[in-house]
């Protein structure tokens, strides 16, 4: 009879010990992970999530607690994430590059959109284009990319001015002003603000054929590790095929993209 198993017999062990050890650390990142997004959690919380009994839940909590990872809050008898998280995760923001990080997300973006996909940035008064990827109905798009646009008049630029503090957004635009690009540019400033207004609080930023006529486009904010709004993504086309309609049915996939993005660069929202 033939053996199935051809692990040498000495190695046995050890393999099943390895096993063993890939599922401790695997449990252990999905108990941080539940606490990040839950806040808080107890023992029978954490044990029904993850499938194991409660005793098996425990020890784990208690090795995270024991390298300061997790904490008890004794009011409760719950756990939450500790000061040690970010001892470790202060080593990695320095070394994250939004543009490499956005890289895979814009092009997937891109190529199921098929239009054009650019990730912005606040430079001065301007939102510059740091990243652009192309669907195939995009061949002959122009390339944004290390172009400065107006803040007040791309969908972009929107999303960039409604997540900058107050002062900082009325600074810019008295310094910038908000100059009539096409007939459809928004020059008045109340009208403007109330749109960013919405735009913080969970509307798209567009931008119907105001920078340019025959080109619209909606962006969606990309944020770090702590929540701040770093970039805008953003998809574009002519507006002959990518009108209201079309930018409604891609606003969940825009949205997913940037999420996507904020996750690659820590944000746990």
């Amino acid at each position: 009879m033939s053996n199935t198993d051809e692990t040498p017999p000495g190695q046995r062990g050890r393999t099943r010990e390895g096993q063993s050890g890939v599922q401790s650390v695997d449990r252990a990142i999905s108990v941080l992970e539940i606490l990040a997004r839950e806040g808080q959690a107890g023992v029978t919380e954490v044990a029904a999530e993850i499938g194991v009994h409660k005793s098996t839940a425990f020890r784990l909590l208690a090795a995270l607690e024991e390298r300061d990872l997790v904490e008890q809050n004794s009011e409760r008898g719950s756990y939450r994430l500790a000061f040690g998280i970010l001892r470790l995760a202060s080593a990695i923001p320095t070394r994250i590059d939004l543009t490499r990080q956005a890289q895979p997300v814009v092009d997937e973006l891109a190529a199921k959109l098929d239009e054009t996909v650019n990730l912005a940035v606040v430079q001065e008064h301007y939102a510059v284009n740091v990243q652009q990827a192309r669907g195939s109905a995009a061949v002959s798009s122009h390339n944004w990319v290390g172009q400065l646009t107006p803040l007040h008049a791309t969908s972009s630029g929107k999303v960039l001015l409604a997540h900058m503090p107050a002062e900082r957004r009325l600074e810019i635009l008295r310094t910038a002003g908000q100059p009539r690009l096409t007939e459809h540019t928004v020059t008045d400033r109340a009208r403007l603000l109330a749109e960013l207004d919405a735009v913080c609080g969970g509307a798209l930023g567009t931008a119907y054929e105001e920078m340019e006529i025959g080109l619209n486009a909606a962006a969606v904010p990309v944020r770090d590790h702590t929540g701040t709004v770093v970039g805008a993504l953003s998809v574009s086309g002519p507006a002959f095929r990518f009108g209201r309609a079309e930018i409604e049915a891609a606003e969940a996939d825009l949205r997913d993209a940037g999420d996507a993005i904020g996750h690659r660069m820590g944000w746990m929202g």
